[in-house]
């Protein structure tokens, strides 16, 4: 274990981001470079001897966190990432986006605040890559097996590292001109700088790792030519089709998707355009979505200039402790405070969009909402509390309802999708299509960037364990056990 002590006589202590009048006139992380490495080897000592650690349940890559808790207590950051890695293939993106439900179920936070695992993990792999411990794999053997990765978010990335370090031939085909999916295109670079993302599709490169960008399976190539084409293919094409709202007004302009206007924001950074088609400056912005996408908006908005950004929300506001109906060791519904929200914005809880109102010209003007409550499990308006809003550019960022489905990759398979819309898959994330995989949102709908990847690890396994069983080759230790090598 840590310090013995640690978690008695160290308090907790968080990293401090840089001030808001700095940060909101750029676009790099809100943390400085290496902010943690002061602090972090004595948070990690206050992880406990707890002898039954539940952070491993919190954390669906099944982490070994108290382990490199005490690694970094000790000052062995080499080892403490050979452990890190044993699990999770790329820790920079869990450690700067995850919400952290292995803190939630931290024991230490039953009474007390919890171990910052979090930053604690963030701080191994900045540090390993910093001392040159993060290198390509070399390849032991090549099986002669070809797979297709569809998609390369997270699940996707996950899957194929793992397969290509298990022998196979990878190709990863994506529709977006860049690689990385939602890790490119849909979190700001205020949360994450691309350049963790870049470093980590270079070392896939040189593992052996195939990329294929700008080609929309099931448009610009049939998906059943891929099929043919390789020994199994890996569905990983997340769940983005995005809920809507459909009232009076929707089709004006200026009423835009989250995923419409979150990736031209991105393009500009990467230097794609000098100012994005859909920008916030100096316009009165409205986000309908109080997640973290909605909180993506409102932080974007903030740095590119709005005159005020309201985000609306149709639940109360959550408590600030943990309700009764949410024991430890459960992920609470607390009220939390994202770096975008201490920067800027007003939040409104409670209420519903009726109406978009538009001016002459057909662009959208205001919003009218209602406050609701929830009776018989249904929002009911509350009478008399109608209001306007006004409004120059309008965000939905309500969350998603599925893979997509009018891209033509579930009819040119004949997959079979479940009651949710997801694409069907057994207990091996097999689809009822022979030699076709499914992993991450795709399968198991919206959810969070670790659970993307333990499905891609999980996914692999299973396609690693197919593979050998159509050929004379052995199986490769399965991909969720595996030490793997940095």
């Amino acid at each position: 274990m840590a310090d013995p002590r640690g978690f008695l006589t160290t308090p907790v202590q968080h990293p401090e981001r840089r001030p808001v009048d700095q940060r909101v006139k750029d676009w790099k992380e809100v943390y400085p470079q290496r902010a943690l490495l002061p602090i972090i080897q004595k948070q990690a000592g206050r992880c406990m001897d707890c002898g039954i650690p539940f952070c491993h349940n919190g954390c669906p890559l099944g982490n070994l966190i108290p382990e490199w808790n005490d690694l970094v207590w000790r000052d062995d950051w080499a080892e403490a990432i050979e452990r890190l890695h044993a699990t999770n293939n790329f820790p920079e993106f869990t450690g700067r986006l995850c919400p952290a439900p292995c803190e939630t179920a931290c024991v230490l936070g039953i009474n007390q605040p919890a171990v910052t695992i979090k930053n604690v993990e963030v701080a191994i792999i900045d540090k390993a890559w910093d001392a040159g411990l993060v290198k390509p794999q070399e390849i032991e053997r090549h099986s002669g097996k070809t797979v297709a990765v569809i998609g390369s978010g997270p699940a996707g990335l996950a899957a194929a590292q793992q397969l290509t370090r298990a022998g196979h031939t990878v190709a990863v085909y994506e529709r977006a001109d860049r690689i990385g999916g939602l890790l490119r295109y849909g979190i700001p670079e205020f949360k994450m700088e691309k350049r963790h993302l870049n470093r980590r599709i270079e070392q896939m490169r040189a593992e052996g790792t195939k990329f294929r960008t700008g080609v929309a399976v099931g448009q610009d190539i049939l998906a059943s030519q891929l099929r043919d084409r390789y020994d199994a293919l890996v569905l990983a094409v997340g769940a983005t089709k995005a809920r809507d709202l459909p009232v009076t007004g929707r089709e004006l302009d200026g009423v835009h998707q989250a995923m419409e206007y979150l990736p031209l924001s991105n393009k500009s950074s990467e230097g794609d355009f000098v100012t994005p088609p859909i920008t916030a400056k100096d316009k009165h912005v409205i986000v309908i979505g109080g997640g973290d996408t909605g909180a993506d908006c409102l932080g974007t908005a903030t740095r590119q200039g709005a005159l005020s950004v309201t985000q609306l929300e149709i639940m109360p506001k959550p408590p600030n402790e943990r309700p009764d109906g949410q024991p430890w060791p459960t992920y609470p519904m607390t009220y939390r405070v994202s770096s975008a929200h201490e920067e800027n914005g007003e939040r409104v809880y409670a209420v519903s969009t009726t109406e978009f109102v538009g001016d002459e010209g057909g662009h959208v003007r205001a919003l009218r909402l209602t406050e609701v409550k929830l009776e018989g499990g249904r929002f009911q308006p509350v009478p008399g509390s109608e209001r306007e809003l006004p409004a120059d550019l309008v965000l939905l960022a309500m969350g998603f309802t599925g893979p997509e489905q009018d891209n033509g990759l579930v009819a040119q398979l004949g997959l079979d999708l479940d009651e949710r819309g997801n694409i069907k898959r057994d207990g091996e994330y097999r689809t009822n299509v022979e030699n076709v995989f499914v992993a991450g949102d795709a399968g198991r709908g919206q959810s969070l960037i670790v659970w993307a990847i333990a499905e891609g690890r999980s996914a692999a396994a299973a396609v690693d364990r197919y593979l050998a069983a159509s050929s004379t080759l052995p199986a490769s230790v399965e991909p969720t056990t595996r030490q793997l090598t940095v």
